[in-house]
């Protein structure tokens, strides 16, 4: 359990001017407002066309044609998108703090790369087919990696760089592993190929069931770390200073970043740079406090992630594009965008 520091010693972050915190505040509101509006657009809009009047009928009288494709494909796709964007934005901000890294992400501490090489096993060696197999071998394998990153980091002694270098010399092995299964096994390459991509479209009442309680428990434990990370974004020195306990902080952190990352990673694929972009804007304009890098990264990571679903329904309609197709397009601009400012900034 996660133990405060004193009154005294609570000045890891100062507190914010009481107009400040009320824009921040406002600007959640907003963001929330922002969210809702893009989830009705995930459920209005899709491959196939329908009036609002037909969306409307679907959802809420859920009979015939109209119900089938607005609750049991969009509805299920929107709680699914909400759920993942929401783990991935949180899951990233917690490594960027845990690396005091900025530009850090998931697939930094080889989470991704462990639940690729777990579903790719599965299909290869034990004929799993299904998507409700792959979210169970896609958590163990995401968190089986992020308890090697720990114990090859140093456990007790781990540090950021070590993580961040363990996390990418296994990311690099497991890649090597999955390439070469592919390239073997045909039946592998073409089951692979739409989980590898990241997509929403598989999304059913029963994977959201089976992921809900890890985003849960993933996302209390994250929230609850906040403050301790603050402490150490100062360094080791001064946060123990401040009474944070590091090696307990980190450890927690990893785990609520895998549990995440993982459940994510298992309903929908990897899909990459929401974790790494939404943290990092996010923080351009809250400032360093996690305590609302947070809500902020859980609030718009859904945005995006939504948005780029949307986008890629409709852009090659009647077909759609995965969402993990576009959210890289967007972000690899982004990226290369945010490396050269902060070059730029140090310079």
């Amino acid at each position: 359990m996660l133990v405060d520091s004193p009154p005294e010693q609570r000045a890891e972050t100062a507190p914010a001017p009481p107009n400040r915190r009320a824009i921040r505040s406002l600007g959640l509101l907003v963001s929330v407002a922002v969210l809702a509006l893009v989830a009705s657009a995930s459920i209005a809009i899709g491959a196939k066309e329908l009036s609002l009047g037909q969306v409307w009928h679907g959802l809420f009288a859920n009979t015939g044609t109209y119900g089938d494709v607005v609750v049991d494909e969009r509805l299920s796709r929107t709680l699914l998108g909400l759920l993942a964007g929401a783990a991935l934005g949180l899951s990233g901000a917690v490594l960027q703090a845990l690396t005091r890294n900025p530009l850090a992400d998931p697939g930094l501490l080889g989470i991704n790369a462990g639940a690729s090489a777990a579903v790719v096993t599965a299909i290869t060696y034990f004929g799993v087919t299904s998507l409700s197999g792959y979210v169970w071998f896609a958590f163990f394998g995401a968190a089986a990696v992020g308890a090697l990153v720990w114990f090859l980091g140093g456990s007790r002694g781990a540090t950021p760089v070590r993580l961040a270098l363990a996390g990418t010399a296994i990311s690099a092995a497991l890649y090597g592993y999955v390439q070469a299964v592919m390239i073997m096994d045909d039946a592998a390459l073409g089951r692979m190929r739409f989980w590898t991509v990241g997509s929403l479209s598989s999304a059913t009442d029963s994977t959201i069931a089976q992921v809900l309680p890890f985003f849960a428990v993933g996302t209390v434990l994250a929230l609850a770390l906040a403050r301790p990370l603050n402490a150490m974004s100062m360094g080791d020195d001064t946060a123990k200073a401040l009474g944070a306990h590091l090696n307990r902080t980190r450890a927690l952190s990893m785990l609520a970043a895998t549990v995440l990352c993982g459940a994510a990673t298992a309903a929908c694929g990897p899909i990459v740079f929401v974790g790494l972009m939404v943290p990092h804007i996010v923080r351009s304009f809250t400032g360093p406090d996690m305590r609302w890098i947070m809500p902020y990264a859980t609030i718009l990571s859904p945005v995006l992630l939504l948005g780029a679903d949307v986008i890629g329904r409709v852009v090659v309609r009647p077909s759609e594009l995965q969402v993990g197709i576009v959210t890289a397009l967007i972000g690899g601009p982004v990226f290369i965008f945010l490396v050269r400012r902060r070059r730029t900034a140090q310079l």
